[in-house]
């Protein structure tokens, strides 16, 4: 039975759209290709890490209260340091998103009078209210005496490389942050060689300024990762890329030696750092990590064939179908609340859990627009299992990411253009 057939046999879809989203992948041959390689390369690679720490069953038991002596934990982040470029990484359950991760590396690094540089723009939503940008919230960077600025990128979303070492040594700041993923904004993600460029220009202008990368979405898309370019601290969350789908919580920091254990301080406290924190399932997580690069290779399969297809069906898309990525994200700007709202509807009703649910926009803590959001996860917030975010601002653009199974990811944009079609949103176009 070929997939038309399978799809058919359960699900009712739009026969013009099942043929224009078989155009639509076999245009995406290369680029699919391409994805299939890197996921190779990265699969070894974790391989490789896990056999170097001499992984066993005994690393997956569980520890209670203070955590001393858990050898598990010491050892999952010492997998972590190797694969991501730093000699030294705190992997901990209780980080409860990447901005928790961003915000404790921060907190830690950052001192009253010290100067944060974004070296790529106004940074990510939620991360802005950390800082203290706009509405400043209780604890927020700014309310301890802690300067803000920012380097905004070109006109094709790109750093200014020149303007960037120029503000690095007029102010000559304590943290530079570099987002890799393109967050709710139009510009495209940062490959790790851009990434490479930033720090060397940071560093040429003030050797003492910490590069801190914000690799949420971005982790195993390509073959090197921030700290293996020079990147001081690398921050992400479990319940993306490294999590594999498994992870139940958690996120990473990983970096130089004498910046993690400053962080450490701030994790648990003074004199404690990261000897202490009871960690159980880890299991999951070792697991959901081994799988991570085949879960990364599905969700950017889904993210290629997702840009292809709606390009086809007349929407703008970012990246194009063959551009290179730095992270899972595909942005579709939809023009319209309605077609929004369709979208995401319709990528809830193909979801695995809560399909029958009905996603509505909402105010969000740290958000500046209402943001609808649509995904029937296992793991509440799981953006690596197949997600949609949407803040409702123009061009009205939804930024789809995960999806830890092609075919899944296949029946859902199926789903979505359906529920365009349903609405009166899309129509076919003979080509």
């Amino acid at each position: 039975m070929n997939w038309t057939e399978s799809i058919n046999k359960f699900f009712e879809v739009e026969p013009w759209l099942v043929e224009r989203l078989h155009k639509a992948e076999t245009a995406s041959l290369t680029a699919l290709k391409a994805a299939e390689d890197i996921s190779a390369y990265n699969h070894l690679k974790v391989l490789h890490a896990f056999q170097k720490q001499g992984v066993n069953e005994y690393h997956f038991q569980d520890s209670t209260g203070y955590g001393y002596n858990d050898l598990g934990r010491s050892t999952l982040e010492k997998i972590f340091a190797d694969l991501f470029g730093g000699a030294a990484a705190l992997v901990r359950p209780q980080i409860v998103s990447g901005t928790h991760a961003l915000t404790i590396a921060l907190s830690a690094l950052l001192h009253p009078g010290d100067i944060l540089l974004s070296a790529c723009g106004r940074p990510y939503d939620t991360l802005t209210t950390v800082i203290g940008i706009g509405q400043r919230v209780p604890g927020c960077l700014r309310e301890w005496g802690i300067s803000y600025a920012e380097v905004g990128l070109d006109a094709r979303g790109l750093p200014q490389l020149e303007q960037i070492h120029d503000t690095v040594a007029s102010l000559k700041p304590r943290v530079c942050l570099i987002q890799r993923s393109r967050g709710y904004s139009l510009r495209p993600s940062l490959q790790v060689e851009h990434i490479a460029s930033i720090v060397e220009t940071i560093k040429d202008a003030n050797r003492d300024s910490v590069c801190l990368v914000d690799n949420c979405y971005g982790e195993l898309v390509e073959e090197k990762e921030p700290g293996e370019v020079g990147a001081d601290l690398v921050v992400g969350s479990l319940i993306k890329n490294p999590g594999g789908c498994l992870a139940p919580s958690g996120g990473y920091i990983v970096g130089r030696e004498d910046l993690i254990e400053q962080v450490a301080a701030r994790l648990t406290a003074p004199g404690l750092g990261a000897e202490m924190g009871a960690f159980k399932d880890k299991r999951l997580f070792y697991q959901g990590l081994f799988q991570a690069p085949l879960v990364v290779r599905e969700a950017l399969n889904g993210a290629i064939v997702a840009s292809a297809f709606f390009q086809d069906l007349g929407f703008k898309v970012a990246p194009l179908p063959d551009e290179p990525r730095g992270d899972i994200v595909q942005c579709i700007s939809l023009n319209n609340k309605e077609a929004v709202l369709a979208f995401c509807h319709g990528l809830q009703k193909a979801g695995t859990v809560e399909a029958a649910a009905v996603p509505e926009p909402a105010m969000l803590p740290g958000y500046e627009d209402p943001v609808i959001m649509a995904g029937g996860t296992f793991i509440q917030g799981s953006s690596i299992e197949l997600t949609v975010d949407a803040p409702l601002r123009p061009p009205y653009p939804v930024f789809l990411q995960g999806g830890q199974a092609y075919p899944y990811t296949r029946l859902a944009l199926l789903a979505v253009a359906g529920e365009l079609v349903k609405r009166g949103l899309l129509q076919e176009k003979r080509r």
